[in-house]
């Protein structure tokens, strides 16, 4: 099984920065892409960053040249770095792994971001 445990999320004014982790614990798997996503209510949950085990990354348009996801393989760790936020970027920020498990996508318990204007 795997566990995934994120941090970081808070509230914070406009232009300011966060910077979210999502650390992956069990045995006995490995993993491929890691990824965050976020939702709000009424909304579905939508990709916005994604690491790939060679570290090749996608963002979505709205964050780009804003947020910067990476990586730490040793610690099973992704990370979302969040800079010049907006009020739209509020929301519930999820983690998601791709595992060599069956089900292969895990998702974390979502962290509250809230961006005051």
């Amino acid at each position: 099984q795997v566990q995934l445990v994120e941090s970081g999320g808070g509230l914070v004014q406009a232009g300011g920065s966060l910077r979210l982790s999502c650390a992956a614990s069990g045995s006995r798997f490995s993993i491929d892409a890691m990824g965050w996503y976020r939702q709000v209510p009424g909304k579905q949950r939508e990709l916005v960053a994604v690491i790939t085990s060679g570290g090749s990354t996608n963002y979505a348009e709205s964050v780009k040249g804003r947020f910067t996801i990476s990586r730490d393989n040793a610690k099973k760790t992704v990370y979302l770095q969040m800079n010049s936020l907006k009020p739209e970027d509020t929301a519930v920020y999820y983690c998601a792994v791709d595992t060599s498990l069956i089900p292969p996508i895990h998702w974390g318990q979502g962290t509250q971001v809230t961006v005051s204007s």
